[in-house]
């Protein structure tokens, strides 16, 4: 015998998993760990015993709940499930699959809509912040259907505006969890952040590389990733992690100059392999990091910011570029973020029931 779990697939920003209710799934936390590893097919290189897309980006889990807290609608978990490892990972967040967040409270009747747009108020479970979402509504209900692109998806959707600037220091408190802005470990400069996602940058150049590799090229590269992981192991301690060797936080990106037409060229490290386009949530930190002085991405970056002094940060990754908008004020020596939002898009790909063997879970809780 089988059970059955209510599930919709859905795609995110340039991320894809499946979404679930939270009481859909077994309330003991060991269970529902097994249950999700059974959902997405690992641990196996193609998940070929399930749902989930042989790679970090299609491995994903989002689970949804009505929210108790005043100043919030849903609380969001996200769930990275491995591929190849029977190990599922809570600890960090997901902005592109947060993307989906706001059309699936819509949809499942879990937030109201209003005509025109709605504003959806999501607590991140992850990081213990919070991230509102401006979902197209038009009639009172969600419309997919629109002109907005993002590289690493082919066609164009409507926009979902998300604002981030509430997410400074989710897993530390601190927007430089060790003090400072930069720093040397192992012979190189270092920023350590904390916006949205716990981030290591890193310059290529001071790794052996320029920047510009795609994936490929950098995921073969042996002596870079020993490097970059020598280089993660230590921030991660000085960041009040501990022993990072088997989380995949803080993440570590690599920036160079920017080469085509954008602010900053970057590559983004999940931790051991790159992302083929941006994380959302790295992305929110990089741009940040750009806008504040003394830090390796400000180094780094173009910055042309307006009247209003919004930069529009244009992160240039193996997929084309991904765009963040962000402003920064310096007041008594701390760094205040005062805007921190982007523009994505999702669509609701598949719904119905996904199936795990009853052995795993009788679906009772």
């Amino acid at each position: 015998m089988q059970t059955a779990i209510r599930c919709v697939l859905m795609r995110g920003g340039t991320s894809r998993g499946p979404f679930f209710h939270d009481a859909d799934l077994p309330a003991d936390m060991e269970t529902r760990k097994q249950v999700l590893l059974r959902v997405m097919g690992s641990p196996h290189v193609r998940q070929i015993d399930g749902i989930g897309g042989s790679d970090p980006v299609t491995s994903k889990v989002a689970v949804i709940r009505k929210s108790t807290r005043p100043d919030a609608d849903v609380d969001y978990l996200f769930t990275q499930v491995w591929v190849d490892r029977a190990e599922v990972d809570t600890s960090p967040s997901c902005g592109n699959i947060l993307t989906g967040v706001g059309p699936f409270a819509i949809d499942e009747g879990l937030v109201k809509a209003q005509d025109g747009e709605t504003r959806v108020r999501i607590f991140d479970v992850n990081t213990n912040s919070l991230v509102e979402a401006v979902v197209q509504t038009p009639g009172g209900r969600v419309d997919y259907e629109g002109v907005h692109s993002i590289d690493g998806v082919n066609d164009s959707y409507a926009p979902i505006r998300l604002d981030f600037r509430r997410m400074v220091g989710g897993k530390t408190g601190k927007l430089f969890p060790t003090g400072q802005r930069s720093e040397v470990i192992n012979g190189v400069n270092v920023s350590c952040v904390d916006m949205a996602m716990p981030v290591v940058f890193v310059p290529a150049e001071q790794v052996g590389v320029t920047g510009y590799e795609g994936k490929l090229e950098l995921d073969t590269n042996r002596d870079m990733l020993g490097k970059l992981e020598a280089i993660r192991l230590i921030a991660g301690e000085r960041m009040g992690f501990g022993d990072v060797s088997g989380r995949v936080i803080p993440k570590i990106s690599i920036v160079a100059k920017p080469k085509n037409g954008g602010t900053i060229a970057s590559r983004y490290f999940m931790p051991h392999a790159i992302a083929t386009a941006y994380a959302v949530t790295g992305a929110t930190c990089l741009a940040t990091a750009c806008c504040v002085p003394g830090t390796v991405p400000h180094d780094y970056a173009t910055l042309a910011p307006n009247a209003e002094g919004v930069s529009t940060i244009a992160i240039e990754h193996p997929q084309g570029k991904i765009y963040v908008d962000s402003k920064i004020a310096e007041k008594n020596g701390e760094v205040e973020v005062e805007q921190a939002t982007l523009v994505r898009h999702a669509r609701r790909l598949m719904a119905g029931e996904v199936y795990v063997p009853g052995a795993v879970w009788s679906g009772a809780n």
